[in-house]
């Protein structure tokens, strides 16, 4: 999720030209610097729990808004509206903090900093998708990062690292662009792989 205003990657490429629908969501992602000295923090987690389902660093993301699958022919209507929205708002500076779980399934990291401001930033994006006429669950935002899955077998995991991560204080940080983020690429036996579909810069003047 690295593409400046404008960048695109269409959902595309043979496999997806070939898929009626692309699950997407709407987030903002923390800089590398940001997620280093997360990833630092989970070195003995990832040493004692091989077997948790980790997600790739590179995918970590904030989720303002989650609208699920949408045919492809959809997706281009979402483009201009969320341009003109990220070119008419400054960054929000976010940290990274703590840790906790849901359902003894999911271990997330918790999101500090200017969190009104990211709820203000999640409420227009969510505007933006339903003036498109794209029907989505509007769910309640709880600022998280999602950082890796339970087995089945193994909920204990997630319930320790958590607790472990409860004093992680990270850097603030300004999220830089807002990306338009697709979900079902590599979509199979394995892990699911994002990319960004398309990613535009906030107003840094």
């Amino acid at each position: 999720m690295t593409q400046e205003r404008g960048q695109r990657t269409e959902p595309g490429g043979n496999e997806q030209d070939r898929a009626a629908t692309v699950r997407v969501f709407i987030a903002l992602a923390p800089p590398d610097e940001a997620k280093e000295e997360l990833e630092r923090e989970l070195i003995p987690a990832y040493e004692a729990y091989p077997g948790m389902r980790w997600n790739r660093v590179e995918d970590w993301h904030i989720t303002l808004a989650f609208l699920g699958e949408l045919p492809i022919g959809t997706v281009p209507l979402l483009r201009p509206p969320l341009a003109e929205l990220a070119a008419s708002r400054r960054p929000v500076e976010l940290a990274l903090r703590g840790g906790g779980q849901f359902d003894e399934r999911v271990l997330w990291s918790g999101i500090d900093g200017d969190v009104e401001g990211l709820h203000r930033l999640a409420t227009d994006v969510r505007t933006v998708v339903r003036e498109c006429g794209i029907a989505f669950e509007d769910r309640p935002l709880r600022p998280h990062l999602t950082l890796a899955r339970a087995r089945r077998d193994d909920p204990s995991s997630v319930v320790d690292v958590a607790a472990a991560l409860a004093g992680f204080s990270g850097r603030r940080w300004p999220a830089e662009r807002l990306h338009l983020v697709g979900s079902n690429f590599g979509r199979g036996p394995g892990p699911i792989r994002y990319r960004d579909i398309e990613a535009w810069s906030f107003d840094r003047h």
